[in-house]
């Protein structure tokens, strides 16, 4: 029989005055999900249930709905976060209450407050803002059928939208595991972006809806794709510096049945050749001596599109961080909107942390937060920690 864990203690919970600035924000929740409560006699309200999750964010001894349970028996919780104690079955039945579409405006309000902070000069000058796209898989319950994946397997799958120049997801949307990336793309474009994706996104009609929606793209394309030359261009020292191959006007898909309307730009980067790694099943099919990116920017130079596909890893390094460090592995809920109010916790975390440190989230910076909030290091070594940070900006 397992040894039953400690209750969680006061001193264990630290940093409170870091929810200052979120606290105000999330106050315009206060009443949401409260049509039914028609006696007015509701403990646990939106605004307090999302500080708790937000609490069990930097927390790390907060890593199940029990323990966040356990925190809001603390009067110190009940005081800095100005709920009440609060039922398991509340925190379970808020999932299904609060309507996790009300967090867009949230994230909204702090995504206005950061600035960008990508250190990459020639992006300044770029009309668009720069726009990772990806999706990653979380493990789910096998209770959790709406979210079959494979025969006998449940997953939810992220659909992240990520800045690359304020580095930090901007949009996240959960569907099953079998979720199409595409689909959930072209359902949620926006105009004056820069889609940047790899090439799990190439499609003629995604590509067609992205300049619909006057935004451009920037993404690879399969090895094999068949193209026909209209013009090659002429490649400056900078472009051949990056390893730019080749860069051409083209008419994509000019051998096949299907075509995009107006010629694209083609632009083929010498990368490392690597196998596809069969045994674990894990990574893609076998790698060539080049990738090929395809845009519609043709006022910009080669090396630059090189640049925004190189800064694409950064959203990899985001799905590290969303699941390993802020814990986003383990759901707390079984619902899709319960999975939606984390995620959008997790994007409000990671935001709270850029607007802190004006540095993007790393794995060092949470730790020193995390150690702050359970009492290991003190208010003044947290700041001397970002103050350093910013000297090595």
């Amino acid at each position: 029989m397992g040894k039953k864990k400690d209750k969680i203690k006061e001193e264990q919970l630290q940093g409170f005055n870091y929810f200052k600035m979120i606290s105000k924000i999330l106050e315009s929740l206060h009443d949401a999900g409260c049509e039914r409560d028609r006696a007015h006699n509701r403990k646990l309200h939106m605004d307090q249930y999302m500080s708790l999750i937000l609490l069990s964010m930097f927390s790390p001894i907060c890593s199940s709905l029990r323990s966040i349970q356990q925190a809001s028996e603390l009067k110190k919780v009940q005081r800095k976060l100005g709920c009440a104690r609060a039922s398991l079955g509340s925190l379970s039945e808020a999932t299904g209450v609060f309507d996790s579409d009300l967090m867009i405006e949230i994230i909204e309000s702090l995504a206005s407050q950061l600035k960008p902070i990508s250190s990459k000069s020639k992006l300044n000058e770029v009309s668009g803002i720069l726009t990772a796209v990806d999706g990653t898989l979380i493990p789910a319950l096998s209770k959790m059928t709406w979210a079959l994946w494979k025969s006998e397997k449940q997953a939810v799958k992220t659909h992240v939208q990520f800045d690359l120049q304020k580095h930090v997801p901007i949009k996240i949307k959960v569907t099953d595991g079998n979720g199409n990336e595409r689909v959930a793309l072209a359902q949620d474009l926006e105009s004056g972006r820069i889609y940047v994706a790899d090439r799990g996104y190439a499609s003629f009609e995604l590509f067609e809806r992205i300049l619909e929606a006057k935004s451009s793209f920037v993404c690879r394309v399969r090895d094999n794709s068949s193209y026909k030359t209209l013009e090659e261009f002429e490649l400056s020292e900078e472009a051949q510096e990056a390893n730019i191959l080749f860069d051409r006007k083209v008419k994509l898909g000019a051998k096949s049945s299907r075509e995009l309307k107006d010629p694209i730009r083609l632009i083929a980067i010498k990368c490392t050749p690597h196998k596809k790694r069969i045994k674990t099943g894990r990574g893609g099919p076998a790698q060539g001596e080049m990738l090929l990116i395809a845009t519609d920017r043709f006022d910009l130079d080669a090396d630059v599109i090189g640049l925004m596909f190189k800064m694409r890893w950064s959203i990899e390094i985001f799905f590290r961080f969303f699941k390993h460090v802020l814990g986003c592995r383990h759901l707390l809920s079984e619902k899709q909107n319960g999975i939606e109010l984390q995620t959008y916790a997790a994007i409000i975390a990671c935001m709270l942390i850029t607007l802190t440190s004006g540095r993007k989230p790393t794995l060092r910076t949470y730790e020193m937060i995390c150690w702050y909030f359970t009492g290991m290091a003190d208010e003044e070594e947290l700041l001397t920690h970002i103050s350093k940070l910013k000297k090595h900006d």
